[in-house]
């Protein structure tokens, strides 16, 4: 038996791949390597350890015949699933793009699940399906209005998952996420997008003396320094609250959803000094306005995930921004 990931060349996928390897489980990737990477394949199926990577196998959601070649030719126990379209600024430019791929590859996921009768599903949901917070820190029962089509398509998902467990009894784990940092404290894998959004990797990539200076937006934010608060939380406790769900839908756990974060915020200029004091650089910075549709603070009350999932993280900001540096002077010394 194997677990199925799919979407596990990409970034939060390969940190979890290593965990459920780590874990003792026999994996098998799926992805259509648009935003992942077949070098990542080859790095996963290389490391051996409890568990292993037994194949690799490229292909698409959105074409059933890969999906139904793939549930013949496996023995599938249960899934993680990964695989999505996630540029906030993409989806509200060419939503029909995230439809098509987050929702409609999911449908045929699903089917495929029903059809050779897997049960389990653990989906990297996100903390998009809120929308602008009304009160914080977010717990699992805030309201979920998304103000953008990538949240939307995640949200629609969840619901789809909850008629998929009405009508075929196929349970759900739900994990929303926050802002997710760091990398694989071993180095094998890390973070690699293009375009790159995310936070602390834009600040590093400031760091290499090439030209590049981080872009600070909003600093008038009614908070204690005047700029955003996020919840940073490491991709490897994230990865290790994929492999403590997956084990609570083997117990027999209902579906669900969680929150996965910290319980804490940092703002842009605090992880700002964090990448300078790692890093041992005066990085270069530009002042600019805030961005439209930048709540001031998003923090995850994580509380369920403790109680229920027996999660908690234990890597700080310091050390996601260690292993996301040495990941970056890696890639450019590669």
């Amino acid at each position: 038996m194997a677990i199925l990931v799919t979407g596990g060349e990409g970034y939060i996928g390969s940190h979890c791949v290593i965990a459920l390897i780590d874990a003792g489980y026999d994996v098998v990737i799926f992805d259509n390597e648009s935003t992942g990477f077949a070098s990542t394949g080859k790095t996963l199926k290389s490391i051996g350890s409890k568990g292993k990577v037994t194949d690799v196998v490229k292909g698409d959601l959105l074409v059933t015949e890969d999906l139904e070649k793939l549930f013949s030719t496996h023995d599938i126990d249960a899934v993680i699933h990964f695989a999505a379209f996630s540029q906030v600024a993409e989806s509200m430019t060419d939503p029909s793009k995230y439809y098509r791929n987050n929702v409609t590859g999911t449908m045929n996921l699903l089917d495929a699940m029903v059809r050779h009768d897997v049960k389990k599903i653990v989906f990297s949901s996100t903390a998009a399906t809120y929308g602008e917070p009304v009160y914080v820190p977010i717990d699992e029962k805030h309201p979920q209005n998304p103000i953008n089509p990538y949240g939307r398509t995640k949200l629609d998902i969840e619901y789809m998952m909850d008629d998929y467990d009405r009508a075929y009894g196929l349970k759900s784990v739900r994990l929303r996420y926050f802002n997710v940092a760091g990398a694989d404290t071993k180095g094998r894998v890390g973070e690699c997008h293009d375009p790159e959004t995310h936070l602390i990797p834009n600040i590093l990539k400031s760091t290499f003396g090439d030209g590049k200076v981080f872009r600070m937006f909003g600093t008038d934010y009614d908070t204690r320094d005047g700029t955003c608060v996020r919840d940073y939380v490491n991709v490897e406790d994230l990865s290790d609250a994929h492999v403590l769900a997956l084990r609570y839908l083997e117990n027999g756990g209902d579906t669900d959803f969680f929150n996965l974060g910290t319980n804490e915020g940092s703002t842009v200029k605090e992880v700002f000094a964090v990448c300078e004091k790692v890093t041992g650089k005066k990085i270069p910075v530009s002042i600019e306005g805030r961005r439209p549709g930048d709540p001031a603070t998003l923090v995850a009350d994580n509380s369920k995930a403790k109680e229920v999932l027996e999660w908690a993280p234990r890597r700080d900001l310091d050390h996601s921004v260690k292993t996301a540096y040495d990941w970056e002077v890696k890639k450019r010394n590669a």
